[in-house]
């Protein structure tokens, strides 16, 4: 299963005006762009708030059976796409999704806001009932 990338849309700085573009939707667009560009098939979601609202922009990675991670402080641009996508090329490469900070791009090696364990199997969690 390839490693889902979400990004926030709605990620924006407080002094932003609001008739101003988001910059989330500027980063979502610029991934995009460059996975179609290279041809790449992570599948791309859009997401209406993550909760990183004061560490704009805010982007997370996710298979199933892996490890979940969610980055904030990506500025708006190609670099970041790029480094989002590479990241990803990690994540999904890795068995567990564990991504070693020197391992990871620039970019993400700070602002990280979580690594969130695998989901359980419904089986474990209602063994634990």
């Amino acid at each position: 299963m390839n490693t889902e990338i979400l990004v926030c849309v709605l990620c924006r700085p407080d002094a932003l005006p609001r008739d101003v573009p988001r910059p989330g939707l500027a980063l979502l667009e610029a991934i995009e762009n460059l996975a179609l560009r290279d041809d790449l098939s992570f599948p791309i979601r859009p997401v209406e708030c993550m909760s990183g609202c004061r560490r704009h922009c805010t982007v997370a990675l996710q298979a199933p059976g892996k490890f979940t991670y969610m980055f904030g402080d990506l500025p708006a641009d190609d670099a970041s796409a790029e480094q989002v996508l590479a990241c990803a090329a990690l994540h999904q490469a890795s068995a567990d999704g564990s991504l070693a900070r020197a391992a990871r791009p620039e970019r993400l090696r700070e602002g990280i806001l979580a690594r969130l364990p695998a989901c359980a199997e419904p089986d474990h969690v209602a063994s634990r009932k």
